[in-house]
């Protein structure tokens, strides 16, 4: 046997005598022990390839590598140091609680390829030597004769030699739910991977009849193989939210360094205690570093995924939650997320025309309108004969005996029961008065079924199949209560019929029947046919507005299917993606390198909404386009052959009910109901975390910012220290981490959804955000050395500076507090808004206001801290001086919502440097 060449024809274009040629075997002996020993040391065990996998403790190495990491234990050990033990346990803390999730969930995301592995765990029958053995899967080599039956998992890449009544599910290889027919006979080179009809796949499994074939793919040669090797080559990289979070802290280091140095020099200059002042910088840096960002942040994201999960949305990935607000693009696929994954009659063609059936799925209700009319059940008797035949020739079964409606067998068939009982015709009752005699199985060489029922008169063949197949083989075509020649002429009508209806996106079956006296007489001779019935997947009814929700919020939702361009086209517009039959439905046949694409070719698979025959290399190429353009884009599958695409994309969405194993483990979220309302809901939830995020670090940094500018002002008006050291870094852990967390529960403003996507690159803070937390930090720091000054008037007596440095401590750290309900949406309202209406907010005020009293009130933390009471005065004076910053933030806040944000927000966009 000679290894197969790039150039050599791939095995589903060479008949099955060259196959066997190529693999140097004989289908009746097999191969030799001896033969087998030497390929398996050639071409090794039936396995995938292992990945190479990082060590643990590379894993957890990586989880300290962020630039904001960094920056806190620098903080962490300063603050040691400085003996605030408090504030350096909470620092490492943080350290500690983010390193352990995002080694968790690293440690678990490498467990996909794992799963590929363990579809090798099974055995198959194989011939060997003239014998017949069952063998495990990773013993087997190119060139082995393989024998299936139903039920058997495929072990490796098989070439059929010779099938009988073989159908094949191959959805965890190709998404396609419905098993699809097998034959022996060559096909076209580039025929795509779903309709290789003589080829069957390692890891999918045989439904129904038997087959002998051989071995032509082991190990990572197989297509499973192919997306091992794929899975382990796609990159992922660091996520949006922590590369914003790196940047963020990148950009403070230099400002609090150089408002450290500032307020070190110029209190040395005018003779303050040199130690004190080097305590006072240290503080402020160590204050400025928001260490509440990340434990914050990771505790945002996880109370989203909770939600999510209210919502049937499971998240795999815990950044994922964040960049889900910022999708563009929703790349999914039809069948079970757009549709219902339940095959449905939707109309028969007979011919004195087309009646329709409602009702979809399993409901057992339904009507039958034939032309203007609409009946409970149908008059016509053609109709009546189309589903008598489509009940007695079918292996599936329906029972409701348990009050819920449960269904065995083929969809199809399931389908057309369905639509008998909406006739009102129940199988078993059928059954018992025409008893059936013989079934003639479903042959995929010549498409057709048939099953004889004995009658008074003799048998009756009840005949479905292959349009063209049931058409070439009958001679006349029932009418009403009669039946009339059909020539070549009416074929070709008929044969154009079928095409129409395909072209709507109905999978089409035809009819047929006759009498005889025999049950040993041929099935498919001599048939008159009765029409033609179009089945169809219905689109979920909660889909079309949900994707009207999408393109409201500006995310484009774009449709990636298995299925041929007229099925594809129908649904698109069925679920309103297009609102017209002149649709540009580009095939997978048309995908090439992304990288060759000329700008118009880019243009026009960027600006298209439906996606036929597409296989796994083509979502990947898809994905790649889109991103390439600077979209977020979210991926759905279910397949093995949709892992390295759920990987690629930005967000890879798989199927909860219907996925399988590899296809989850590669995502970054699981829909638990398949049911693409949920990912719009997860959208919405990934904007509001977004904006939760957004509203901590305003509130952060403002807040950091102020007590730095207080010392700085302070500095520079050669006023005393109107904070000391431990103060400040009291007021760090007090007044931020605890209405930071309530922010982060905050619900979503009304119109969250109606907003486009924010920009993929947009940062946490634009230049506008930098300015207004610049406002707000001058503002509260005004504020805080007004009441300072105020308080040393109060206390000019002699009584010491400790009460008025307790004013300025109290009003900063109470004027932080109010300063939450500066933080809400701009469109929002004054008293009731998302922060106003949000609990947790409230008691995060009520425990920092205690505590902030227990610091000035009680003596162990009084004498720590070096405060004193204040009095009546001195309260009025906080209480007064802390509401500024408040109105201020209010009055902001209106003015924005007058003006406009997008107006105000340019100015100051083009106002303020890069």
């Amino acid at each position: 046997m000679t290894p197969e060449s790039s150039d050599d024809p791939p095995p589903w274009s060479q008949s099955v005598n060259d196959v066997l040629e190529r693999t140097d075997v004989s289908p009746d002996e097999g191969l030799s022990e001896d033969e087998v020993e030497r390929r398996l040391e050639r071409f090794g065990l039936n396995e995938l390839r292992e990945a190479e996998q990082k060590r643990w403790t590379e894993i957890l190495a990586d989880q300290f590598e962020s630039f904001v990491i960094m920056l806190l234990a620098v903080a962490g050990v300063a603050a040691f140091a400085m003996g605030d033990v408090v504030e350096s346990v909470a620092i490492f803390a943080v350290l500690v609680v983010n390193g352990a999730i995002g080694f968790v969930t690293e440690m678990r995301a490498i467990s996909s390829i794992e799963s590929l592995q363990d579809i090798t765990e099974i055995e198959a029958r194989v011939r060997r030597a003239g014998d017949e053995a069952t063998i495990p899967a990773g013993e087997f080599v190119p060139g082995d004769i393989v024998i299936l039956e139903a039920g058997d998992l495929v072990p490796a890449d098989l070439r059929i030699i010779e099938s009988s009544n073989l159908r094949v599910d191959e959805s965890a290889l190709t998404g396609e739910s419905v098993p699809v027919g097998k034959t022996s006979d060559p096909l076209d080179e580039d025929v795509p991977l779903a309709e290789r009809e003589n080829m069957l796949y390692k890891g999918t499994y045989v439904t129904r009849g038997s087959a002998e074939a051989v071995v032509v793919a082991t190990g990572s040669d197989t297509e499973l193989g192919h997306i091992s090797a794929s899975l382990q080559e796609t990159a992922e990289g660091e996520t949006p939210l922590q590369e914003k979070i790196d940047n963020l802290g990148r950009k403070l280091v230099p400002f609090l360094l150089l408002v450290a140095a500032i307020v070190l020099v110029s209190g040395w200059l005018r003779g303050q205690d040199l130690f004190l002042m080097v305590e006072t910088a240290v503080a402020l840096a160590i204050a400025a570093v928001p260490e509440g960002l990340p434990i914050v942040a990771t505790l945002v994201l996880g109370r989203g995924m909770w939600r999510m999960a209210d919502r049937n949305a499971l998240i795999t990935n815990l950044a994922s939650v964040e960049t889900l607000g910022s999708t563009t693009i929703i790349c999914t696929d039809k069948t079970g997320t757009l549709t219902e994954n339940r095959m449905t009659v939707a109309e028969y063609e007979l011919a004195n025309g087309a009646v329709e059936i409602t009702g979809t799925g399993l409901e057992t209700e339904g009507s039958f309108r034939h032309g203007d009319r609409e009946l409970d059940e149908p008059e016509d008797p053609v109709v009546r004969e189309a589903l008598e035949v489509g009940v007695l020739c079918n292996n599936a079964s329906v029972s409701d005996q348990t009050g819920e409606v449960e269904t065995t067998g083929d969809p199809m068939e399931v389908a057309l029961l369905i639509a008998g009982i909406k006739g009102g015709i129940d199988q078993s009752e059928l059954l018992e008065s025409m008893p059936e005699a013989r079934e003639v199985s479903f042959d995929p060489s010549v498409k057709m079924m048939a099953t004889y029922h004995e009658t008074d008169e003799g048998y009756t063949v009840a005949v479905k199949g292959a349009p063209r197949a049931v058409i070439d083989s009958a001679e006349r075509v029932a009418t009403d209560g009669d039946a009339e020649t059909l020539s070549e002429s009416d074929r070709e009508e008929w044969l154009r019929k079928s095409d129409r209806m395909a072209d709507e996106g109905l999978r089409v079956l035809a009819l047929a029947r006759k009498e005889v006296d025999s049950a040993e007489d041929p099935p498919y001779e001599d048939l008159s046919l009765l029409g033609l019935v179009g089945f169809i997947d219905p689109p979920r009814e909660e889909v079309k507005p949900t994707i009207q929700r999408c393109q409201d919020a500006g995310i484009r939702v774009v449709m990636a299917t298995g299925d041929h361009a007229g099925t594809a086209r129908n649904i698109a517009r069925g679920v309103g993606l297009v609102d017209t039959d002149d649709v540009d439905v580009i095939e997978g046949s048309e995908f090439d390198d992304p990288e060759t694409l000329s700008q118009e070719e880019t243009d026009r698979f960027v600006n298209a909404s439906v996606f036929a025959r597409v296989d796994p290399e083509d979502k990947l190429d898809l994905i790649d386009i889109h991103q390439t353009v600077g979209s977020i884009v979210a991926m759905t599958g279910d397949g093995v052959n949709d892992a390295p695409a759920l990987k690629k994309a930005d967000i890879g969405v798989a199927m909860g009910q219907r996925g399988t194993q590899v296809a989850q483990e590669a995502s970054d979220m699981i829909l638990r109901d398949d049911n693409f309302e949920s990912i719009y809901h997860a959208v919405r939830e990934g904007r509001i975390i977004f904006n939760n995020i957004r509203k901590f670090v305003i509130y952060l940094i403002s807040s950091n910012l102020s007590a730095l500018l207080t010392i700085l002002i302070a500095a520079l008006l050669a006023f005393p220290l109107p904070l000391l050291p431990l103060q400040i870094l009291f007021l760090n852990v007090v007044t931020d981490v605890f209405p930071a967390l309530a922010l982060g529960a905050c619900g979503g403003s009304d119109d969250i959804m109606d907003r486009p996507p924010r920009n993929p690159e947009e940062p946490i803070l634009t230049r506008t955000h930098w300015a207004e937390l610049g406002v707000y930090g001058l503002v509260i720091s005004a504020a805080t050395i007004g009441a300072f000054v105020i308080g040393g008037g109060l206390y000019a007596g002699g009584m010491g500076t400790d009460e008025a440095v307790t004013i300025s401590f109290l009003t900063l750290a109470f004027a932080k507090l109010w300063h939450v309900f500066n933080v809400r949406d701009v469109a929002s309202g004054v008293l009731m808004n998302e922060v106003t209406e949000n609990p947790y907010v409230w008691g995060a005020l009520g425990l920092s206001a205690l505590i902030l009293v227990g610091a000035v009130y009680l003596p162990g933390i009084s004498l720590a801290l070096s405060t004193a009471p204040i009095g009546l005065d001195g309260w009025l004076v906080v209480v007064g001086m802390s509401l500024v910053p408040l109105g201020f933030g209010q009055i902001e806040r209106e003015f924005r919502r007058r003006v406009g944000t997008p107006k105000l927000g340019t100015m100051l966009e083009r106002a303020l440097p890069d």
